[in-house]
C-alpha cells in the first residue's frame, strides 16, 4: 500500500520540523507550506491525502483556506485536521461549520495526534 501523504500548514518553522519528523518516523509523506496561499498551491500540487492546518497563518488564515479547498471539487474531499494554538471555545464551531474534520490544540501528544489522523484517513467500510 502507498505511503500516505500529508500536508503540513503552519507558520511557525519549528511546529513544520517538528510535525513532519513525528509523522515521517510513523511512515507518512509529508510536504509542508508556510501560509495561506502556499497551502492552496501544495495542495494542487501534492494531492495529499490529509491537511494538517494552523488556523493562524499570514497571507490567508485556516478558515479561508478550508473555504477554499471545499469549493474546489477536486481537494474538497481531502479532510482537514486543525491543529492550533488558538482558544477551542472561540474557533471550534467555526471550524467544525467550515468542514475541518478534527480539531486539536497544540501541543498535542503524539499518539492523540496519530490516533485523529489514522481515524481521518481510515476508508470507510459498508457493512451488509
Amino acid at each position: 500500500m502507498a505511503r500516505k501523504k500529508i500536508l503540513v500548514v503552519d507558520d511557525d518553522p519549528e511546529v513544520r520540523l517538528a510535525l513532519e519528523l513525528r509523522l515521517k518516523a510513523n511512515g507518512y509523506t509529508v510536504a509542508l507550506a508556510a501560509d495561506g496561499a502556499s497551502s492552496i498551491v501544495q495542495t494542487r500540487l501534492h494531492m495529499p491525502d490529509l491537511i494538517l492546518l494552523d488556523l493562524g497563518l499570514p497571507a490567508g488564515d485556516g478558515f479561508s483556506v478550508i473555504e477554499s479547498l471545499k469549493a474546489d471539487e477536486r481537494m474538497a474531499s481531502i479532510p482537514v485536521i486543525i491543529l492550533t494554538g488558538r482558544d477551542r471555545a472561540s474557533s471550534f464551531d467555526r471550524a467544525l461549520k467550515a468542514g475541518t474534520d478534527a480539531f486539536l490544540q497544540k501541543p498535542v501528544e503524539n499518539t492523540r495526534l496519530l490516533a485523529v489522523i489514522r481515524q481521518a484517513l481510515a476508508p470507510w467500510h459498508a457493512y451488509a
